[in-house]
């Protein structure tokens, strides 16, 4: 077996060159933040030039020839990357917060490593907890200024997304496609959220968001296992022959997935397997939910089901279903969604009637799905380029706003770092140092906005990017989501501290 020949890189010049990486790419993706951020053009595979002021996709691209200093962009777009899992935003924030911490302890000889992850460890939670406790409940009037903030400052599009939120009642799911005439607006369907995902990232069709797209596809319900594909070759044939994409909700053996996965990435197949509801009483019921919303049958060995004999007729469809690795959302037509009317009338009663804590919550969960619509914003634009510039800032702000109604919002711009940091106790140089290097989102944005930063005694107050004027920030609408915050700032921390403790880099050896 042939080895890879690996590289060493020691002490002060190893990290020399993983810190370059880093300040490399913090340069390029921290020159994106705030309102006075500027944009950014690269060039794609193809020479195109594209133009974006998302921070995730500036990481993303940031290749280095250096091995080393390829290492230390990959470490830190570790940290934007969690938090996109995360919070759904947030990764230039990340980003930064990563390179400030790294430079604020990387030359300070004077303290060991033990004292710099116990002051990083102990600086994040007391911050975290301020921000949880300060952070304020959204309500109607502050989801467009989180929606407009996200967009960069983009008004029409920040009242779009707050109004697919609100018609969705804050708590139903808002998407975000293409539009098909150009223009930019909102679209109301009937639809539903289940709450699993595609079983692997092999069934990803949209590269640029991580998700698995099929239009008006069959949709099949197993409830038993399928251990070979022989069991479904007829179904298979059918979807392969009327060039229709095929939903497997169910249990599906590991080998048979992979066939499946391997035959739809050779273009053979449009297939997605999304695995089964839990056990239980409520796995029966969940199922049951599904059925009627796609107008399948569920077929079940328990029941004296043949898998075997599977005929077309079990087949269920829908007009769209978008499958993420946390979730599946499932676009019905108004007609089918009457015909749910009498079971959500009944799960409405039932709700009333329970006294189980836990099953009020299952019958809450049905009621959500049965009754749900999908808000989708379609994003439109003048050319490609700005399209996808559009998009970018279009599906950070859904993120945000979601995660503003999931945990509340703090002041924005930074300040809510720096309120948290003026509220804390400091007890020891490396905590001085941690909580010194939270400022820097702040101070970035100023920076990127041509203005001084200055420092305000008072809750909630800074300068206004716009104006330079300072002002409640809070109060003027600037307002972040706490989840956002947070989320960066753990895995910032968590990145900041790995690095940290290294001393020795092995590359592998180029030619």
């Amino acid at each position: 077996m042939n080895q890879i020949v690996k590289e060493f890189h020691f002490g002060k010049e190893g990290k020399a060159k993983l810190f370059k990486g880093i300040d490399t790419l913090t340069g390029a993706v921290a020159s994106t933040l705030g309102a006075g951020g500027e944009t950014i053009i690269f060039e794609d595979g193809a020479g195109t030039p594209i133009v974006t002021k998302d921070g995730v996709t500036v990481a993303n691209l940031s290749v280095m020839e250096d091995p080393v200093e390829n290492m230390g962009a990959s470490l830190v777009k570790q940290a934007a990357q969690r938090t996109v899992q995360d919070a759904g935003d947030g990764t230039t924030t990340a980003t930064v917060l990563t390179h400030a911490i790294l430079h604020a302890l990387v030359n300070n000889t004077e303290i060991n490593k033990r004292e710099v992850k116990e002051a990083i460890t102990k600086i994040t939670g007391l911050v975290c907890d301020y921000l949880d406790n300060t952070s304020t409940k959204v309500d109607d009037s502050m989801i467009e200024e989180v929606a407009t903030i996200s967009t960069n400052n983009d008004p029409e599009l920040g009242k779009l997304i707050a109004d697919a939120y609100r018609a969705v009642n804050l708590t139903g799911v808002v998407m975000m496609e293409t539009s098909k005439t150009g223009e930019t607006q909102l679209e109301i369907v009937e639809g539903a959220q289940y709450d699993k995902g595609f079983i692997n990232n092999h069934f990803v069709n949209n590269k640029s968001n991580n998700t698995c797209v099929q239009d008006n596809p069959y949709v099949l319900l197993i409830d038993s296992k399928v251990d070979t594909v022989r069991q479904i070759q007829r179904i298979l044939e059918h979807v392969i022959t009327n060039k229709k994409a095929l939903l497997i909700i169910g249990d599906v053996e590991a080998q048979v997935a992979a066939t499946l996965a391997m035959n739809k990435n050779k273009g053979n197949i449009d297939i997605n397997i999304v695995p089964a509801p839990t056990h239980g009483v409520n796995r029966k019921e969940m199922f049951d939910d599904l059925a009627l919303l796609t107008g399948s049958t569920v077929i079940s060995e328990n029941l004296g089901d043949d898998l075997d004999l599977i005929d077309l007729d079990h087949l269920g469809t829908c007009e769209r279903v978008v499958s993420s690795f946390k979730d599946t959302i499932i676009q019905i037509s108004n007609d089918v969604s009457l015909q749910v009317n009498d079971v959500i009338t009944r799960l409405k009663e039932d709700v009333l009637k329970e006294t189980n804590p836990n099953r009020i919550v299952k019958l809450e969960k049905r009621l959500a799905m049965l009754s749900a619509k999908v808000a989708i914003v379609q994003v439109g634009g003048n050319s490609d380029i700005e399209l996808k510039e559009k998009t970018d800032r279009v599906e950070d702000a859904i993120c945000a706003t979601k995660a503003a109604i999931k945990e509340g919002v703090v002041a924005g711009g930074g300040v809510a770092l720096v309120n948290a940091i003026q509220n804390i106790e400091v007890n020891t140089e490396a905590e001085r140092l941690v909580a010194g290097a939270l400022r820097a989102p702040y101070e970035i944005i100023l920076t990127n906005a041509g203005l001084h930063p200055y420092f305000s005694e008072g809750a909630n107050m800074g300068i206004d990017a716009r104006s330079g004027d300072v002002i409640n920030m809070f109060e003027a609408g600037i307002i972040d989501p706490v989840l956002v915050t947070k989320s960066a700032l753990k895995n910032a921390a968590s990145v900041a501290s790995t690095i940290l403790a290294t001393n020795c880099i092995m590359s592998n050896l180029r030619a």
